[in-house]
C-alpha cells in the first residue's frame, strides 16, 4: 500500500503518541487483564486507520479527452445548476462528492488541460456535506482549461474534521487526466463546476471512485 507523503508527519506523531500512551497506561495499571488487550487492540486499529487514510490507490484509467472523470472517492451529494461567483460569474452545473474519513482522500484532475487559476480561501469548518460548506468553509479552487476551450473549476473543501488542504497547482502548468491535484486531510468534499449542457453520468447518493467513474461528458 503506497502512502501519501503528506501523511508522514501525522503518522509519525500518532505512532509516538500511542507509544507514550501505552507506557503511561501500563505503568498506571501494571497488572495485565483483558482491559489491557482491549486497549492495545483499539490502539492498533486507530493507528491502522491513520495510515490507511493516506493511502494512494493504484488504478488503471482509460484516459479520454471527451470525458470528465470523478476527482474524488465518495458519495455524490449535490447535482444542481448554480451561479458560480468566484471565477465564472455565470451559471454552472455543480456536482459534489462527499468523502468520509474512510474514503481515499487524494484528489485528481478530472480532465487534461492548462491550469489557469488557483486560489486558497480561509474559512469555517462546517460539516462538509452541508450546502453552505462550499463557500463558507476553508477551500481551494483550481480551474483547468480543456483544449476545446471549456473550463472546469475543482473546489477542494475542508470539513469539520479536515484542517488542511494540500494542492499541487501552479498557474500555467499543463495537467493530465488523473494526475494528482492534492489531498484533503480527514473528511471533506470536492465540488466540480461544469459547463451547462454537459451530459451527466452519475446520480445523487451514488458511490463513486476517482478515475473509475465518469462524472460527465463534454458536448
Amino acid at each position: 500500500m503506497k502512502i501519501h507523503k503528506a501523511g508522514s508527519q501525522i503518522i509519525l506523531f500518532s505512532g509516538l503518541s500511542l507509544i507514550l500512551l501505552t507506557i503511561f497506561f501500563t505503568r498506571l495499571f501494571p497488572e495485565k487483564d483483558i482491559y489491557h488487550f482491549l486497549f492495545y487492540g483499539v490502539e492498533i486499529i486507530f493507528y491502522f486507520l491513520v495510515i490507511r487514510f493516506f493511502r494512494i490507490p493504484e488504478r488503471e484509467v482509460a484516459k479520454d479527452e471527451n470525458t470528465i472523470y470523478c476527482a474524488a472517492d465518495g458519495k455524490v451529494v449535490v447535482i444542481e445548476e448554480v451561479f458560480e461567483d468566484e471565477y465564472f460569474n455565470d451559471k454552472r452545473l455543480q456536482i459534489s462528492v462527499f468523502m468520509s474519513p474512510l474514503n481515499v482522500h487524494v484528489n485528481w484532475h478530472p480532465i487534461k488541460g492548462e491550469l489557469v487559476y488557483m486560489k486558497h480561501h480561509r474559512g469555517k469548518h462546517y460539516p462538509a456535506f452541508l450546502p453552505k460548506s462550499s463557500k463558507d468553509n476553508e477551500h481551494a479552487s483550481t480551474v483547468v482549461k480543456h483544449k476545446n476551450g471549456e473550463e472546469i473549476l475543482i473546489r477542494q473543501i475542508a470539513g469539520s474534521v479536515a484542517r488542511r488542504i494540500v494542492t499541487h497547482a501552479k498557474v500555467g502548468q499543463q495537467v493530465d487526466q488523473f494526475e494528482e491535484l492534492g489531498i484533503i486531510k480527514f473528511g471533506s468534499r470536492v465540488d466540480l463546476f461544469l459547463p451547462i449542457g454537459v451530459k451527466i453520468n452519475v446520480a445523487l447518493k451514488q458511490t463513486v471512485k476517482a478515475g473509475n467513474d465518469i462524472i460527465s461528458y463534454f458536448k
